[in-house]
């Protein structure tokens, strides 16, 4: 029998962060997979980042992690997405070499101490209510804590028209067994659906019919701290478009989807629709973008992005020789649908241990969250947490207001998910604090105290940190003007003498004429010009953060009467009254109450006071 202090089930993206965590925090870890050589694999687009998602990849390497510094080890082309659009909502992204990726992580997970088991877990070792480890077809091993990251493998179908086999990906297994057990222990469980688009031979493809959309020079990097020597070769991607044909075409073969022919039951990712919903739920649109993507610098595969589908395969030959630059391609691996078991989020603590079992931590597309970043966010906060646990040691949580990590388990937790649940700068309330840029600033700190980052970094850190601030105060606060140009490059006198860091907000400024950079200053200023736009709106949120913090704590007397409060619906009062909130903020995360009812719960409590006042 084995025994260690954590068990991380499953080497997907979760999985791979969770135990990195493990190890950093100087505990002893077993990552139990069906296949070792899998470790680290890009299941579906081969890329890292964009929308919302980046600010994810920046929080997990202020923490830390490892899906920053294997995106670098492996990414053939970077673009920064937004650029016409505020700081806060840019994101980069980054499209990466498959099989680099894959080793990048491999390679990081060997020079640890983490154990990798080549098994199936099959059972969970429980007593009393709090699961002891992992029983798999040979052995049992035991640990303080178990970490659960099984991906699309449970219970995982493949569906193409009506063929259907087991499995959670191509080439891989499913965990049926495991599946079972869980259904047994009465955990609340559902069925959820993604899908994946054909991969076609690059050789087959006319690129010269196709628009070329290459990378961003100067190349970026999505790592800020722990970055290789130089990039990969980089490489460009290309556009083409669906048509009316190929529209045609997939109405008339639609009956035979997987998806609508009755076979899946699970519910699909909304913001990722097959090319089946595409075409009959947007029946105004005469052609749909595909983003041709390239597998990896010596791979002659493409990804082609925006066509994924469950057709039969005749079907998925047949529209795809229709589109323009791909009428002779060769099919390399069919397109098609996966539907697997979740556990409803809701069924979580904020750590990410289950409500249910003690010692029980669930990560990754089992809370029914979709993509890479998500998957791994909840990986390493899971990883954190177990460790943190077996110190006796605070949980750590990430507000809302300080990391897009505590949005996405916010929002699981506390709201569920009725799709599988994929992040977007939009659900972020407070993301003017939130750029991808400023993650060390956030959450470095908390990091080096957890024992994720090492003192060198943090000490790196500081002194830079440092430095711009010196640079702020004597450079730009102390310097005074008495004119600046404007952007049509005229003199603009001024009433009184200004600071270059006061007229940064302006607008009309060219930031460019009121200071002049060099090497070493230009990060630092181009930093303060952002800093200097948004910092009246940054201190509104401040306040309005620090207003509903002080709101959030605000007690609730065990004694209210929720169904005599007016305008209350009867739903909301019925969750009220069966929850019990004890604070305002325990009732705000309550799915269903709404910003509103809260309003009205918060004047019922006023008029309270006001009575005993007066009484």
């Amino acid at each position: 029998m084995y025994k260690f202090d954590v068990i991380v089930v499953g080497g997907g993206h979760a999985g791979a962060e969770a135990a990195y965590a493990v190890f950093r925090m100087g505990f002893s870890c077993a990552l139990v997979t069906f296949n070792q050589k899998t470790i680290g694999q890009m299941s579906c687009n081969p890329a890292i980042g964009g929308l919302g998602k980046s600010h994810i990849v920046r929080e997990i390497e202020a923490l830390g992690g490892l899906m920053p510094l294997a995106t670098d080890l492996s990414g053939i082309q970077y673009r920064t997405l937004n650029t016409r659009k505020g700081d806060a909502v840019q994101a980069l992204r980054v499209q990466c070499d498959r099989e680099l990726y894959k080793k990048a992580v491999q390679k990081i997970i060997k020079k640890t101490d983490i154990k990798v088991f080549e098994e199936e877990v099959v059972d969970l070792v429980i007593k009393n209510n709090q699961v002891d480890g992992v029983i798999t077809k040979n052995k049992t091993i035991k640990a303080k804590k178990t970490i659960l990251t099984t991906g699309t493998f449970l219970n995982g179908k493949m569906y193409a028209g009506e063929n259907v086999t087991k499995g959670g990906r191509v080439g891989d297994g499913t965990a049926i067994p495991l599946s079972k057990r869980l259904y047994d222990l009465n955990l609340p469980m559902g069925r959820l659906k993604t899908g994946t688009p054909p991969r076609i031979k690059l050789s087959s493809i006319n690129i010269n019919k196709m628009e070329e959309q290459p990378g961003e020079k100067p190349t970026p990097w999505m790592s800020l701290y722990n970055r290789p020597k130089k990039h990969q070769k980089q490489t460009p991607c290309y556009i083409t478009r669906t048509n009316e044909k190929t529209h045609k075409i997939i109405k008339n073969n639609t009956h035979l989807s997987a998806m609508y022919s009755g076979n899946i039951a699970g519910i699909g990712p909304r913001y990722c629709p097959s090319i089946e919903d595409k075409v009959n739920k947007f029946k105004d649109k005469t052609s749909h973008q595909i983003f041709i993507e390239p597998e990896g610098i010596n791979k002659d595969l493409v990804y082609p992005n925006g066509i994924s589908t469950s057709l039969p395969h005749k079907a998925q030959e047949d529209f795809i020789f229709s589109i323009k630059g791909l009428e002779k391609s060769v099919i390399e691996e069919y397109g098609y649908a996966v539907e697997y078991d979740f556990v409803d989020p809701r069924s979580l603590k904020s750590s990410l241990e289950t409500k249910f079992f003690n010692n029980f931590y669930l990560a990754g597309q089992i809370n029914g969250t979709t993509g890479y970043e998500e998957a791994a966010a909840q990986g390493l906060m899971a990883g954190i947490n177990a460790c943190k646990a077996i110190q006796k040691k605070q949980t750590l949580v990430l507000e809302r207001s300080e990391a897009y990590i505590g949005v996405l388990i916010s929002d699981l937790t506390s709201h569920g998910i009725t799709e599988p649940y994929r992040m977007f700068t939009s659900r972020a309330e407070h993301r003017l604090l939130l750029s991808q840029n400023n993650a060390e600033q956030r959450l470095l700190k908390k990091a080096f105290r957890a024992g994720l980052v090492e003192k060198e970094r943090y000490e790196q850190y500081t002194e830079k940190e440092q430095q711009y601030q010196n640079f702020i105060n004597k450079k730009l606060k102390t310097k005074k003007l008495k004119s600046f140009i404007n952007k049509e490059n005229k003199k603009i006198n001024l009433q009184e003498s200004r600071s270059i860091f006061s007229l940064l907000y302006r607008t009309d400024a060219n930031k460019t004429k009121l200071f002049t950079t060099n090497k070493e200053n230009n990060e630092f200023y181009k930093r303060a010009t952002t800093e200097a736009k948004y910092e009246g709106y940054i201190q509104k949120q401040l306040r309005e953060i620090t207003k509903t913090k002080k709101q959030n704590r605000k007690k609730i007397p065990e004694n209210i009467n929720y169904s005599k409060i007016n305008g209350l619906s009867n739903e909301v009062k019925e969750k009220l009254n069966t929850n019990k909130p004890e604070t305002i903020g325990s009732a705000a995360n309550i799915e269903g109450v709404t910003p509103a009812a809260i309003n009205l719960i918060l004047i019922q409590l006023k008029k309270n006071e006001m009575q005993k006042q007066n009484a």
